[in-house]
């Protein structure tokens, strides 16, 4: 017999995976110009120089059986210290190189993490709107997924929610910030709130309570703003992070866990992310993106353009009547459905060939989320389709 969750799972892929696969068919049928294609979080803004340079420098300079081979299970001391120091610069911390694991990207970071620390039965946060597949990793785990649906002015955290969704099994809450799918960035003066919130259940129950970080964009903010780092908040903090969009590699699968010596077993956390990277094949992240870290750890893509994509897609949207969440950070606008029906809006939307992704997927009814993280010229293109559509809503001011 096969397991039957699994198979389903490969049978079906993620809404944001069905509707990238729809787009790549009707380009193919109507030509790539005609498809307006906002599904998936893809990067289009190439790699800084130094990820080419780095790795045309490894592979002329480097012993290549040492290159290639395999580094230590946790990853490689040299990168791994590397990752640390530039936390400890930019975060005035003092974490050491044991405190890293390396993995393939932040989906495997947040794999390990969450079955490092999460038992059958037990209870983990999501704030709504979320990452579809959280729900995915948790449930592997024998987890169960408690979503607490965001203030949905602000799509900050709601806490009179949140409160109410704490009890004895709660054993984790993910934090992603800045949020895909909002572009939200949770304020300094919410995440000292949230702290002293599970710090307060943690002493009525005599149990950790950890928040799981998901920071793949940390880096892609914009104006003045800024990302707290939390575990200089709170304690019981694990850090999984992605260079997939500072670095614009999405396709190149690196990233790692970060378990601070604040918090509560940090030991024993670490030993068990390594226990759950050993038991998920997740051991050794591929070797030369592991060594380009070094060379490349605070560089960015230009992120600039993504900037452009988002202000000018938030003035020519709503001169045309939708209601949209202006993001923070990340390169996602939230899109109000017109009809209020998320799915309605991205089907709709498909008639004249702009590909949106409904919200409800994402623990939140009623939106849809549009990647900008493509060309400007793609968006300048699709602008006279996206007013057609507010037209066939009679909603075109």
């Amino acid at each position: 017999m096969i397991n039957e969750k699994m198979r389903e799972l490969g049978a079906k892929r993620s809404v944001i995976r069905e509707l990238f696969e729809y787009s790549k068919a009707r380009k193919m049928e109507i030509g790539e110009d005609n498809v307006f294609d906002f599904s998936i979080g893809n990067p289009s803004v190439p790699a800084p120089d130094c990820v080419n340079s780095a790795m045309t420098k490894l592979i002329k300079e480097e012993n290549s059986v040492l290159l290639h081979g395999y580094t230590s299970a946790q990853g490689d001391t040299h990168v791994r210290q590397a990752v640390v120091d530039f936390i400890n610069k930019t975060q005035n911390t003092c974490y050491s190189a044991n405190s890293v694991y390396m993995t393939v990207g932040a989906a495997a970071a947040l794999t390990c993490s969450l079955t490092a620390l999460v038992n059958a039965g037990e209870e983990v946060i999501v704030l709504a709107p979320y990452f579809p597949e959280y729900k995915v990793f948790i449930e592997r785990t024998g987890g169960i997924v408690k979503e607490v649906l965001c203030n949905e002015t602000t799509f900050q955290p709601d806490f009179e929610r949140l409160e109410k969704a704490i009890n004895e099994k709660t054993s984790a809450i993910i934090v992603n910030s800045p949020n895909n799918p909002t572009g939200a960035v949770i304020t300094e003066e919410n995440i000292v709130k949230l702290s002293a919130l599970l710090n307060k259940y943690q002493q009525k129950f005599g149990k950790p309570i950890y928040i799981i970080c998901d920071e793949p964009y940390r880096e892609l903010v914009y104006g003045d703003v800024t990302v707290p780092f939390i575990p200089k908040y709170y304690d019981n903090t694990i850090v999984c992070y992605s260079f997939s969009k500072s670095l614009s590699i999405p396709g190149e699968r690196i990233g790692y866990v970060l378990v601070p010596e604040k918090a509560q077993d940090n030991i024993a956390i670490y030993q068990a992310v390594c226990g759950a990277g050993r038991a998920l094949g997740f051991v050794c992240a591929p070797s030369l993106l592991q060594k380009i870290i070094p060379l490349c750890i605070g560089q960015t893509a230009d992120i600039s353009i993504y900037d452009k994509n988002r202000q000018l897609l938030l003035k020519e949207l709503t001169s045309y009547g939708y209601s949209v969440v202006k993001p923070d950070g990340a390169f996602y606008l939230f899109v109000k459905s017109p009809s209020g029906d998320g799915n309605e809006f991205s089907e709709r939307a498909k008639k004249h060939e702009i590909m949106l992704v409904p919200s409800d997927s994402f623990g939140c009814k009623g939106y849809v989320r549009l990647s900008y993280c493509v060309t400007t010229e793609q968006i300048e293109k699709a602008l006279p389709a996206f007013k057609n559509l507010a037209k066939s809503y009679g909603i075109t001011k």
